[in-house]
């Protein structure tokens, strides 16, 4: 992967155009935004775990969806990011192994990580509105994430339910540590 590298199949690049604002460029992920996206990431522990260079550059390349929020003033300064996976994704975590293990036709959000100076500015639902198309471009049945309940998460429980998720599930992981919801949201 060099420093240009698109980490973006080429169909979905047409929903980043269209869900990018005067203020916030939806764009694909880089190789050079790799050390941004950990430290957004990081900055979210424990709504998301801990994740290295390195897994993160692996957790990129798996993904189907790999999409940088960045403001159109530094379009190469990430403000926020979005990860999601296709089913049979070669990628081994609790949680997206119990989406597979339903047999859902899904696309699976991994992380939306928005940095605390970019919230509440609508960042979020418009990494999600790429994945909705994204998830129609590619026949999905639905859109998969999972939410901390333990610890909480709140305000995420909130956006995802704006959105139109519902629970489907609870799963324990982190060896016990951590209670997550299991939401889907239909892509129709």
């Amino acid at each position: 992967m060099t420093s240009t590298t698109t980490l973006l199949a080429d169909p979905a690049l047409e929903h980043l155009e269209r869900h990018s604002t005067p203020r916030t460029l939806l764009r694909p992920a880089t190789e050079d935004d790799l050390p941004r996206l950990v430290e957004l990431n990081d900055a979210a522990v424990p709504a998301v775990p801990v994740t290295p260079v390195d897994e993160m550059r692996a957790l990129v390349d798996v993904a189907s969806l790999a999409v940088v929020a960045a403001d159109t003033a530094d379009p190469d300064e990430p403000l926020g990011f979005l990860l999601a996976l296709d089913p049979g994704a070669g990628y081994s975590s609790e949680n997206y192994d119990w989406f597979e293990e339903r047999g859902l036709d899904h696309l699976y959000v991994d992380r939306i990580v928005i940095g605390e100076g970019a919230r509440d500015r609508g960042v979020g639902r418009q990494l999600y509105r790429t994945v909705f198309d994204a998830a129609r471009t590619a026949q999905r049945d639905v859109v998969t994430c999972e939410v901390n309940l333990d610890p909480p998460n709140h305000g995420s429980l909130r956006f995802h339910d704006r959105l139109g998720f519902a629970q489907h599930g609870q799963q324990l992981t982190k060896s016990g540590t951590v209670l997550v919801a299991k939401l889907a949201a239909s892509v129709a």
